[in-house]
């Protein structure tokens, strides 16, 4: 019956509901409920066999809520009242110092209040930190509550339940005796060098992603032809990376399962603390080892209940590890191949030679699960998936081995290192070529921005588990509703957008700005940019990928501030552009070279620019100063079918003053409001001037206030009806 199977589904699931609906007053009673529930199911399952797996997942569910209760006791309570407190700490880096929007960001050991915690801590300034070294200074507490933004789901999955900001001064103190939780970063660390040092530059970075799943160094564009072609889980380090490891260790075992236990646990055990404790690799090193005691001690293996045994050992040590994609992923990846492997075999081998059905079987069986998945995490569904697995995956054993190879020649002769660096640099420029090609083929991938294509996702999964029920199964039956519910949902979402004369969508790109404009079959981009450089062109892209729309007619940059430039340039190498709009102004930062580089025509403003096509009028405005940041950005008036929207950028109060002087405005349909609703922009002479029906508000979790109580009171008192993307997500008006 693998009971262990069904406990750990009712122990998971009670993990879940607390972590997603941060479930906590009632916890105990609903222990208590399911514990009951399942003493009657036990009593009853001496007649009824499906009973007995019911209660199995009712014992779960219990336990679950119970241990859950005690974790957030000990665990999450005492971070959660940190939330907003300041205090005088010394942390222990646990991990090298990286770059980020909000300053210098170190992984840590802190103690508070007598508790330890592993802490993200952020510092003013760029200086460089190393495993073991110790941060001394005021910072501010954020707990990373369960149920928020997915930044904070990934934080608390890896056990990172508190962020620390520098308030003061900070004092950075080497110290000459690591501590033993630091050692497994440094040989990360000196791995992650020796990969750089050997490898010629563009393998270099391919090759630490494969290995040790940093890719830090790996650019947007390639990043992006990974989750495109669907091949983005070979460089994120996980049960495919320990399954080669463990062939290598058993072949110099000499298949001998002693010497395989001796020489195979040690290094699995020390290949994930080099690795980070991820949580696919965590579950894959649990299952080899299951595997290899099973082996010793000539008992059966079965993978179900050892893939249990791995997520209840890891939801014990910390319940919050279900929030994770690379958690889900890795069980779901799993189960897809214990539940269809051997069915999808079965089949395939009546028609395509073993050795290809074996790997074809593999690859759809492992994508049934995941593929809902890695739509729900990143939006994203590979329609090339398949096809790219089956091209690069005989080849990813080979430059594993390889880059092994190279990081042991290292220690002893740095010349045969480099020289077969250089020979496994050819299969990395393969893997690369593949992944970059397919990515570029039409339809290669669909996005879940559009609604028609999430229920073509659902409507797959319900014809999958008719299949699956069905006695006589037809598989080209299947295909072939697939493939028409598809050309379906990209009928629609393609057609829906021509339906409107005029279609503004103001995305929701976290504190930042970005503003689609369509009428008339054209479509402009005003910014882009938002909390994440990378995740705001993601959303830009696939949101007008989603609508049928390859080419932007152009791009319009307001001022060369990152939160709403800072993801263009990204943005431009997965979709062209007629021509780019930026202020006629120095550009200090450099903001716009990359952005110049990559476009096909670019215009710096510093006169005003109408641009007309059939019932659309649109009018750039030019910087109304030349050495002010905010009031040096560009305005844009876009008037489509009798409906006008207006766009400030991050323009003052003062900056919109000189803009009614020198222009005749008309009464509004829809105003974005000014800096992100910042008190200071989006002024009552404004208002008075426009009378905007719709204000739209484009901000997210900042530290500013945005959008200020005072600006809300005041377009409340202008009769103002207030949309925000921090509250309603992607803003959409349609005419």
């Amino acid at each position: 019956m693998r009971k262990l199977m069904w406990f750990t589904i009712g122990f998971a699931a009670a993990c879940l509901l607390c972590a997603l609906f941060w479930i906590d007053a009632h916890l105990m009673a609903a222990s208590v409920g399911c514990l009951t529930a399942w003493m009657a199911a036990l009593l009853l399952g001496r007649r009824y066999e499906w009973l007995r797996r019911v209660g199995a997942v009712l014992l779960g569910l219990g336990i679950g809520f119970g241990w859950y209760d005690a974790y957030a006791s000990v665990y999450l309570h005492p971070a959660l009242a940190l939330e907003g407190k300041t205090a005088q700490i010394t942390a222990q880096c646990a991990d090298y110092s990286y770059q980020t929007n909000y300053g210098t960001a170190v992984d840590a050991w802190v103690e508070v209040d007598g508790r330890t915690y592993r802490a993200r801590i952020y510092v003013n300034g760029q200086p460089e930190m190393e495993p073991g070294d110790l941060v001394m200074g005021e910072f501010l507490f954020a707990f990373t509550a369960p149920g928020g933004e997915k930044s904070r789901s990934y934080h608390q999955s890896e056990g990172t339940f508190l962020l620390a900001y520098q308030k003061n001064d900070a004092k950075l103190g080497k110290v000459s005796h690591r501590d033993w939780r630091s050692y497994p970063a440094v040989w990360r660390g000196a791995i992650l060098s020796t990969i750089e040092d050997c490898f010629p530059e563009d393998a270099a970075a391919f090759a630490k992603a494969l290995l040790l799943g940093d890719r830090r160094d790996i650019d947007y564009e390639t990043n992006t032809a990974f989750k495109v072609s669907g091949i983005s889980h070979i460089v994120a380090v996980s049960g495919l990376h320990v399954s080669i490891l463990f062939a290598l260790v058993y072949a110099l075992g000499f298949h001998n399962r002693w010497l395989t236990a001796l020489l195979g646990i040690p290094a699995l055990l020390l290949f994930a603390a080099v690795a980070g404790f991820s949580p696919s690799i965590t579950r894959a090193c649990i299952m080899q080892i299951l595997m290899i005691l099973a082996l010793c001690l000539e008992k059966e293996y079965d993978p179900p209940t050892a893939l249990a045994f791995a997520a209840l050992v890891m939801l014990a040590v910390n319940p919050l590890v279900i929030l994770s994609a690379s958690f889900q992923l890795s069980v779901g990846c799993m189960a897809g191949i214990f539940l269809f492997r051997e069915p999808v075999t079965a089949w395939m081998r009546r028609r395509v030679p073993r050795w290809l059905s074996d790997s074809i079987a593999v690859t759809l069986s492992a994508m049934t699960l995941t593929t809902p998945l890695v739509a729900w995490h990143f939006g994203t569904i590979s329609l090339v998936g398949a096809l790219t697995n089956l091209l690069v995956l005989w080849v990813v054993s080979f430059i594993f081995y390889g880059i092994i190879a190279v990081c042991l020649l290292s220690l002893f002769w740095t010349f045969a290192a480099e020289a077969v660096a250089w020979v496994i640099a050819w299969p990395i420029r393969y893997v690369l070529f593949v992944s970059k090609l397919l990515a570029t083929f039409p339809l290669a991938a669909v996005y879940t921005e559009s609604i028609y294509i999430v229920l073509w996702l659902v409507f797959c999964c319900i014809l999958l588990l008719v299949f699956l029920c069905s006695f006589k199964k037809n598989p080209g039956t299947l295909l072939c509703c697939g493939v028409l519910g598809l050309a379906m949902a990209l009928a629609l979402s393609w057609g829906e957008p021509l339906l409107d004369e005029c279609r503004v969508t103001v995305l929701d790109v976290g504190q930042g700005q970005s503003i689609l404009l369509q009428s008339g079959g054209k479509a402009w981009l005003v910014d882009c940019g938002g909390s994440n450089d990378a995740e705001a062109a993601d959303k830009a892209a696939e949101t007008i990928f989603s609508q049928g729309v390859f080419r932007l007619d152009g791009i319009i940059l307001t001022h060369y501030d990152r939160d709403h430039a800072g993801g263009i340039a990204n943005l431009l190498t997965r979709i062209p552009a007629d021509v780019v709009f930026l202020p006629g102004v120095e550009d200090t930062d450099g903001v716009g070279e990359p952005i110049a580089a990559l476009a096909d025509q670019t215009v710096h403003v510093s006169a005003d620019i109408h641009v007309a096509y059939g019932d659309t009028a649109m009018t750039v405005f030019a910087p109304a100063l030349t050495d002010s940041d905010n009031e040096s950005g560009l305005c844009i008036l876009f008037s489509a079918a009798n409906c006008d929207i207006l766009v400030t950028g991050d323009r003052s109060g003062f900056g919109e003053q000189l803009l009614l002087r020198r222009a005749q405005l008309p009464q509004l349909e829809i105003l974005i409001a000014g800096h992100h609703g910042a008190a200071s922009s989006t002024s009552e002479e404004l208002l008075d001037a426009t009378n905007p029906a719709i204000v739209a508000v484009s901000a997210g979790k900042n530290p500013y206030g945005h959008p200020a109580e005072e600006l809300l009171e005041r377009l409340t008192a202008h009769g103002c009806i207030v949309y925000r993307t921090d509250q309603d997500g992607d803003i959409i008006f349609r005419r």
